[in-house]
């Protein structure tokens, strides 16, 4: 399986994480250290199927938008926030990358999959799992990237 979206659209996330500059959420959002915190979660998660769905195992994947901020807050606290999540990210996205390339013909294996992220992702079904990994790298990690410009607070405030 080509990897080289995936591998581009984590670099331009991670680009909106090295220009810093967040303020606090509006309303009920994620903070930047929270975002980071999911998406390393995520990631650890999409390995994990990845590892199962190149032994031939079964395996379903839940990645939930309701992942617990007391969840999303012990992870900001083990890894040191913002600068230690970063790090982990780019360790687990390099991971992730380096199974995907060895996908192969389980391109098209199933897995069960709920991706529930509203508006943007509702999906509660067999997809094939490079489907999956494509939704990641086209749909979940520029959303969040989005998310992590908008938290960036105005020059001179």
């Amino acid at each position: 399986m080509e990897t080289a979206e995936l591998r581009r659209a984590y670099e331009e996330l991670l680009r909106e994480v090295t220009l810093g500059g967040f303020g606090p959420p509006d309303g009920d959002g994620l903070n930047a250290e929270q975002v980071l915190a999911h998406l390393v979660a995520n990631d650890e998660l999409l390995t994990d199927a990845t590892e199962a769905v190149l032994v031939g195992s079964p395996y379903a994947y839940y990645e939930l938008d309701t992942i617990h901020r007391p969840q999303l807050d012990d992870l900001v606290a083990r890894y040191g926030g913002l600068d230690g999540l970063t790090d982990r990210l780019r360790v687990t996205s390099d991971q992730l990358c380096g199974l995907t390339e060895q996908v192969g013909d389980r391109v098209d294996a199933l897995v069960q999959t709920r991706l529930r992220e509203a508006p943007r992702l509702d999906i509660d079904e067999a997809l094939p799992w490079g489907r999956v990994l494509d939704i990641h790298g086209r749909v979940h990690l520029p959303a969040h990237a989005d998310d992590l410009c908008l938290l960036r607070e105005p020059a001179g405030d």
